[in-house]
């Protein structure tokens, strides 16, 4: 009987052919029905506990309710406090939002204990007298005992609005320079009509967090 020659570099003979090509499509089928319905579960996303302060009017409450995906509709300042499950493609955020008015900032530090990093919101637009209230508390957070080795994302918040300082004014007045060396920090610029913006700074935090997972345990 006369073969064929194929390109497995094996010879093949023509009553055999049919047999070949249907042990390959099994095998294949085989294959796909393995990665599509015995693939196991993916790896649980890591949660992160996190604490986010800031003056009232800083937009603390929005940015969250954005990342969220809520409506923008009828949002009110937190009072008192509030916690958000804030999702993300490689963990889970878990943010306790503390109110900002003058009688409740006096109690941000009974609400520290368990936080993994910060966030602090402040209004890049607001008056001089509120920057340097919100200074002060920023210094006051970065040299708690409680946050002082964590990681904080600053959020120069109200980018939008033509009042706005820019992030190297905000970092000069804040004297996040000398005040925060050997601390990690990120400070970004943001607003409402740019998510992808704070999206991408939370990332940078997260990296942060991960990074702190995998420090060894200091005796």
């Amino acid at each position: 009987m006369e073969c064929l020659i194929v390109d497995r570099s094996s010879a093949v003979c023509p009553g055999n052919m049919f047999l070949f090509t249907l042990n390959e499509i099994l095998c294949g089928t085989y294959k796909c029905f393995r990665a599509l319905c015995c693939k196991g579960p993916p790896p649980p996303r890591p949660e992160y506990d996190l604490v986010c302060i800031g003056l009232s009017g800083s937009g603390k409450t929005s940015l969250l309710s954005q990342l969220c995906s809520e409506s923008a509709e009828n949002i009110v300042s937190t009072t008192g406090f509030s916690i958000k499950a804030v999702p993300f493609q490689n963990a889970i955020l878990n943010v306790k939002e503390l109110g900002g008015a003058d009688n409740i900032r006096k109690y941000w530090s009974r609400y520290y204990q368990g936080s993994q990093g910060v966030i602090f919101v402040l209004d890049s637009a607001s008056s001089e007298d509120d920057l340097e209230t919100a200074r002060n508390e920023l210094h006051s957070a970065l040299q708690h005992p409680q946050l002082c080795t964590l990681p904080f994302l600053i959020l120069a918040n109200h980018q939008d609005k033509p009042a706005a300082r820019s992030v190297q004014e905000i970092k000069k007045y804040f004297e996040l320079e000398p005040l925060a060396r050997g601390k990690r920090w990120i400070l970004k610029p943001c607003s409402l009509d740019d998510m992808e913006a704070v999206k991408d700074s939370f990332s940078l935090l997260i990296n942060l967090l991960e990074e702190r997972d995998f420090e060894p345990s200091r005796m």
